[in-house]
């Protein structure tokens, strides 16, 4: 499985993670700057089925893992996707276009009703 994993945490933010760095803002920058990424967690099961969908659908997208966050700011990260998802069920958590689209439920929602491949061509994942 190939997927463009976050080469570094160090350009997620000009600075750490701190108390004065708001967190939902760091999520949507990270999730502005490519057209598809997933918050991921590298031992979450249901995260690895979200990147093998999209890597089957041709897409390469940029997967941020929480756990392997060298500045220990995945925690931060997570605190604000419960937020935004405003569940405890947090990853994966799905951008494509700067958008989130949601966790696995909502991605295999929008996969089924057809509405997946359309949000992958307009933020430019998919070209066919």
């Amino acid at each position: 499985m190939h997927y463009q994993a976050a080469e570094s945490w160090d350009h997620c933010t000009t600075t750490p993670p701190t108390a004065t760095t708001d967190p939902i803002e760091t999520v949507m920058r990270l999730a502005s700057e490519n057209a598809v990424v997933i918050f991921s967690i590298s031992s979450c099961c249901m995260c690895h089925a979200v990147k093998r969908l999209f890597c089957g659908m041709g897409v390469n997208p940029t997967v941020y893992e929480l756990d392997q966050d060298p500045r220990g700011g995945g925690k931060e990260i997570e605190r604000a996707l419960i937020r935004l998802l405003g569940t405890s069920q947090v990853v994966p958590v799905v951008f494509i276009g700067g958008k989130m689209v949601g966790s696995m439920d909502r991605v295999m929602a929008s996969h089924i009703n057809g509405t997946l491949v359309p949000l992958l061509k307009d933020a430019g994942a998919l070209w066919l």
